[in-house]
């Protein structure tokens, strides 16, 4: 039986921060023949998925949020069901239920020549048409877990960090964490108190500082809530703070050594075992990975509960983890603190444009590009929000959402002006963009700072950070460059 084709100018897939500021963006401007649809059965995106024990933003939350909605936040860095609940604040205030479909699972699209406009399928059986589609999955949406020997033999419970089972109870089991990244940093101090031993198996010591999140005060909540413009300063100030972060990052790696002799304090005032200090000591410039940070890292690790794996993990058995080292762990519970698919995201992608150019083909051979990370040429009226080379090792990301969003409905503006039916940006001017970024970011900390980082792609190619601070990026997308681009006709 043919699925009946449901029609609609504007296709939004996701339903987390892009999504929704997509979705409230076109309501603003009155637009009402759009769609989201999905995967989860909620809006929050990667917030609705990460529900592990610790989890919270690590960027001060006034600026992880949207600009035009501000919220009561409790604390300077918020944990996810804070944030979660915002995301579905914002959803249900600009009625965007309405527009959704959840549990929608995308397997392909391509695009009609002929009739120019997109064809869009999920695994549920829908078959969406549409002149515009919005990809607001993001990146870190697909959980990695390395394929290790004998997993599939292995007896007892395993599951990936952002695929968290609740119905597991922590108390008194032996629990083995594989990796040392942003969510293992969160999850090994709430989890310490409740397990009977912890196995820690480390690749690559991180940089850690001191976490100086608070709750904010009472008078502090009264100034923010009821001073007008008090609200909006303290974002300003917390922004031009992260950017002065950003050009440490980006173009005075040297002016991170103050930050990582906080680092370096950090792990002495709690490792007093020499040796466990030298493992715990990385050997890279502090934020050429992202940078962490953690009270209760450290004082986890030294906790007589905990074992630091170094020697990497050779299988696993039927009832644990044996180390190249030969030694084997029984434990009860693994969790993969392993990150996510981000450079290598497009190969879960079937996206087939103009003449059937088969986008996960180009970016496979040349890696991932796009003109300022929203628009890839031959690729009409696709929209990637959070797309190659948009992230920030200082900065937040939903400033960038922002600024893509007004970037793409620039876009859809000038077609409907032209009299067009789609816009795709020119190949060269795709390939000058990246050229320029590529270039920068070679004298960034991510491409000097001796660390090898989920960043870089199989080519070796940085496909994952924006190579300069936030306030640039804004630049580069707050006016549209007509001449970029590709303007479309529907032929009679």
């Amino acid at each position: 039986m043919t699925a009946k084709t449901m029609s609609v100018q504007t296709l939004i897939i996701g339903a987390g921060f892009s999504g929704i500021g997509m979705g409230k963006t076109l309501i603003k401007e009155g637009a009402t023949d759009f769609q989201i649809i999905e995967e989860s059965n909620d809006f929050g995106g990667t917030w609705h998925l990460n529900r592990y024990p610790g989890c919270a933003c690590d960027i001060p939350t006034e600026l992880y949020s949207f600009s035009d909605e501000p919220w009561k936040w409790e604390r300077l860095y918020s944990s996810w069901d804070e944030i979660h609940k915002y995301l579905v604040h914002v959803a249900d205030k600009y009625g965007l239920r309405a527009y959704a479909r959840f549990g929608r699972h995308v397997e392909r699209a391509y695009w009609d020549d002929d009739e120019n406009r997109w064809h869009v399928f999920t695994a549920q059986g829908d078959h969406y048409a549409a002149q515009f589609v919005i990809s607001g999955v993001g990146a870190l949406n697909i959980p990695q877990v390395p394929e290790f020997d004998g997993l599939d033999q292995y007896k007892g419970i395993a599951f990936h960090s952002a695929r968290w089972n609740k119905d597991v109870d922590l108390r008194g089991k032996r629990v083995a964490i594989i990796g040392t990244g942003a969510s293992a940093i969160q999850i090994i101090p709430a989890i310490i108190d409740q397990v009977a031993e912890l196995h820690l198996y480390q690749r690559t010591a991180p940089w850690v500082i001191p976490n100086f999140n608070r709750e904010y005060s009472r008078f502090e909540r009264f100034v923010l809530n009821h001073i007008p413009g008090a609200r909006r300063s303290l974002r300003n100030g917390v922004f031009l703070a992260q950017e002065l972060l950003g050009l440490g990052m980006t173009r005075f790696p040297g002016a991170l050594q103050g930050l990582e002799k906080l680092g370096r304090w950090n792990i002495h005032r709690t490792v007093k075992d020499e040796n466990l200090r030298k493992e715990l000591t990385p050997d890279w410039t502090l934020a050429c990975k992202r940078l962490l940070k953690s009270n209760g890292w450290y004082p986890a690790l030294v906790d007589p509960k905990t074992q630091l794996i170094t020697d990497g993990v050779q299988r696993f058995t039927p009832t644990g983890i044996i180390a190249n080292d030969g030694a084997e762990r029984d434990v009860d519970v693994v969790i993969f603190a392993t990150g996510f698919h981000v450079s290598d995201s497009y190969t879960f992608l079937d996206i087939k444009g103009r003449d059937g150019i088969d986008l996960v083909d180009r970016w496979n051979n040349e890696g991932m590009q796009a003109l300022r990370g929203v628009t890839v040429a031959d690729m009409p009226n696709l929209f990637f929000l959070l797309g190659p080379n948009t992230g920030y090792g200082h900065n937040s990301v939903v400033f960038n959402i922002e600024c893509q969003i007004r970037y793409a409905m620039q876009l859809i503006k000038a077609v409907e002006k032209r009299n067009a039916t789609a816009v795709m940006p020119k190949r060269k001017a795709q390939d000058d963009y990246n050229k320029w970024l590529q270039k920068n970011l070679k004298n960034t900390v991510w491409d000097v700072g001796g660390c090898n980082s989920w960043y870089f792609d199989k080519h070796g190619v940085n496909s994952v950070l924006f190579s300069d601070i936030a306030t640039i990026y804004w630049l580069k997308t707050r006016l549209l460059k007509k001449g970029e681009y590709e303007f479309i006709r529907q032929e009679s």
